[in-house]
């Protein structure tokens, strides 16, 4: 069975980093596009950054410029380095992932880590 473990939030003071890392295992043939998304308290889930099988990558207009999203495709990992981080980007980080599995072609998701920014 694909699962996908998120790791690296925390809490960190306004203009801290934190990067984030998540793991696809199981059964794998493939895994194509991968993204980070997240959810506030009372807000609806949005995406943060996608990067697809072949590198290109998209960002959310309010984390251009501080977040950078990579992956390696030995380790079927992506990565969110988050940069000059804000009040603003706390949130439950997910990530997600388009993987050709035992079951088929399938969206998975982790079950999502906490990013804390203080002021």
């Amino acid at each position: 069975q694909v699962q996908l473990v998120e790791s690296g939030g925390g809490l960190v003071q306004a203009g801290g980093s934190l990067r984030l890392s998540c793991a696809v295992s199981g059964t794998i043939f493939s895994v194509n596009d991968m993204g980070w998304y997240r959810q506030a308290p009372g807000k609806q889930r949005e995406l943060v950054a996608f990067i697809t099988g072949g590198g290109s990558t998209n960002y959310a207009d309010s984390v251009k410029g501080r977040f950078t999203i990579s992956r390696l495709n030995i380790k079927n990992t992506v990565y969110l380095q988050m940069n000059s981080l804000k009040p603003d980007d706390t949130a439950v980080y997910l990530c997600n992932a388009d993987v050709l599995g035992d079951r088929g072609r399938r969206d998975y998701w982790g079950q999502g880590t906490q990013v804390t920014v203080s002021p």
